[in-house]
């Protein structure tokens, strides 16, 4: 954007003399109107002998409680129309009439914030006029103070998103690293277009290429323009930079021939004020979370009691007295992301999900755990469908790793949280072994569990060798698939249907596939305890393969 022509509105008076906090009370369509100068006026002045060129901005003083005025805010504002200023600016409150009566000669009412001199108003005004750039730049170090002072006095995003916006007259949107909106406050005049905006604006390959990367997102020095893919629409965007990496973007939206110097200015340093609070934000979560760790980890040793869990399930806004289902997650294999970022896309799921739970990363375990409020009148299928999301999301983030999820035993008690965090690990570690991304309960994992209890580990060889050898050997000699079949069958419970789709081949085919398991093994699949063994067998070559 280049630095305005040397006309000056009344927006940009608003923008960039005024004191910040003015407020337009109406005539808002007619901010665009010039100014040529700006003259002070009394209401107990005698109006009708004041002698104003047009298009100036008429300021107009706090009544003096020892005088009766001459001239009413209605007379003001008729006056100000007569002769043809470009907009009347308050220093006290207005009446309803005074506005109504705005509205209806089509002149702009602007009302300062209390404690405001009007001759140091009149003074920056003028100032503006005959040395814009000068004022430019010394509204820009008092839109940095205004921000700032709103971050340090702890008043929060929502209020700095406010000002923003009370500042540019425009749209203004924080959002997280992950393009979620944590804040906004819409205009009017693009309510109806609010949707395709924000699903613009929540796509990683609608940033500017400059910020699409987190670690390089400091070297934006300056906010940048972009088109929004709607008609006349842009934003000004920023990334929001603490410790050198971006952690949200903070935009500016609105006409892309009404956004201007002063929003840019406005952008830069919301931008850095944003930081600040985001700052304090994370340093207070992480702060909570050191707290939440400490109280699980004394939970788990058996050192709370029921009474301090719930005092404590308070101050973390969890209800402690829930049914909870353990569960605990860990990478499987080498080079994979961290324990902080599983953890992190865990709390993202969670929080899309609505669902209730304490999460903590257990650092030197190399785990996370959570404890899920379930249902209490089905517990294990509401867990399972959560972890089961948790896979699937983790899996489409990072296809080139995997994950381990265990599950316990639903508890109502607090003091049996332990015992489900047990059941959890015990099952997280065998999904370890199996190698398997699916979720396992432990209430589900008996077979397992018993083979694994045993120690002699050249009699389970010898079982899965007798049971399955002559099979693994044809394979093996033929390039056949007799075992995957069977591996199939078992996952169907029977089914040749759904087995023949698992395998994509031809019901026939596996009927052909089946009798040739039996002819080669000499075996009869039609007797239960054939395919109990044949069973177990698969099972054990599975973890001792794996194990």
């Amino acid at each position: 954007m280049s630095e305005s022509a040397s006309q000056i509105t009344v927006e940009d008076v608003r923008k960039l003399a005024l004191p910040l906090g003015t407020r337009v009370l109406a005539g808002d369509g007619f901010l665009n109107r010039p100014v040529v100068w700006t003259t002070v006026v009394y209401i107990d002045d005698n109006l009708q002998s004041k002698s104003l060129q047009p298009n100036e901005i008429i300021l107009v003083a706090p009544p003096d409680n020892a005088s009766k005025p001459s001239a009413s805010d209605v007379d003001i504002v008729r006056w100000a129309s007569d002769v043809r200023a470009s907009a009347v600016v308050f220093s006290h409150n207005v009446s309803t009439n005074a506005i109504a009566e705005s509205k209806a000669y089509g002149i702009c009412v602007l009302m300062l914030p209390p404690g405001n001199r009007v001759r140091q108003v009149e003074k920056t005004v003028v100032s503006l006029l005959v040395d814009r750039k000068g004022q430019f730049e010394r509204r820009g170090t008092q839109i940095y103070r205004q921000l700032t002072q709103i971050s340090s006095q702890n008043e929060g995003m929502s209020e700095l998103i406010s000002a923003m916006a009370r500042l540019t007259n425009k749209t203004v949107v924080i959002q997280d690293k992950r393009l979620r909106v944590l804040e906004h406050i819409v205009q009017p005049q693009v309510i109806g277009q609010w949707e395709e905006i924000e699903a613009f604006i929540r796509k990683v390959e609608h940033l500017p290429v400059e910020m699409q990367d987190r670690h390089r997102a400091s070297d934006v020095d300056a906010p940048m323009m972009q088109s929004l893919q709607l008609p006349g629409m842009a934003r000004l965007v920023a990334p929001v930079v603490t410790n050198g990496i971006g952690r949200g973007f903070l935009s500016i939206i609105g006409q892309d021939t009404e956004l201007d110097d002063i929003d840019q200015l406005v952008c830069e340093h919301g931008a850095a004020a944003c930081a600040i609070e985001m700052a304090k934000q994370k340093m207070v979560s992480e702060t909570e979370k050191r707290l939440r760790g400490t109280f699980l980890d004394r939970l788990l040793l058996g050192d709370v009691s029921q009474q301090e869990a719930i005092r404590q399930g308070e101050r973390f806004e969890h209800d402690m007295t829930a049914t909870h289902v353990a569960m605990v997650l860990s990478w499987r294999g080498e080079n994979a992301p961290s324990i902080r970022r599983l953890e992190t896309m865990i709390n993202t799921i969670i929080e899309s999900q609505q669902a209730h739970a304490l999460v903590w990363q257990r650092e030197k375990e190399r785990e996370v755990v959570v404890f899920h409020a379930t249902d209490r009148d089905n517990p294990i299928d509401t867990s399972l469908k959560l972890t089961e999301k948790f896979a699937s999301d983790i899996n489409r983030q990072y296809p080139n790793n995997h994950i381990a999820i265990g599950l316990g035993q639903p508890v109502r008690e607090v003091s049996a949280w332990r015992n489900s965090y047990r059941d959890a690990v015990q099952a997280m570690e065998l999904a370890v072994r199996l190698q398997t991304d699916t979720p396992l309960y432990i209430g589900d994992l008996g077979v397992y569990q018993l083979i694994l209890s045993l120690s002699d580990r050249d009699k389970l060889i010898d079982f899965c060798d007798r049971t399955l050898g002559t099979l693994i050997k044809y394979d093996a000699n033929q390039n056949g698939e007799l075992v995957k079949t069977l591996e199939a069958y078992f996952a169907c419970h029977g089914n040749l249907s759904q087995t023949a789709d698992m395998l994509i081949v031809h019901r026939n085919t596996l009927l052909y596939r089946m009798n040739r398991i039996n002819d080669i093994a000499k075996i009869d699949l039609e007797r239960p305890e054939t395919r109990l063994a044949l069973h177990l067998a698969l099972t054990i070559r599975r973890l001792l393969a794996l194990g």
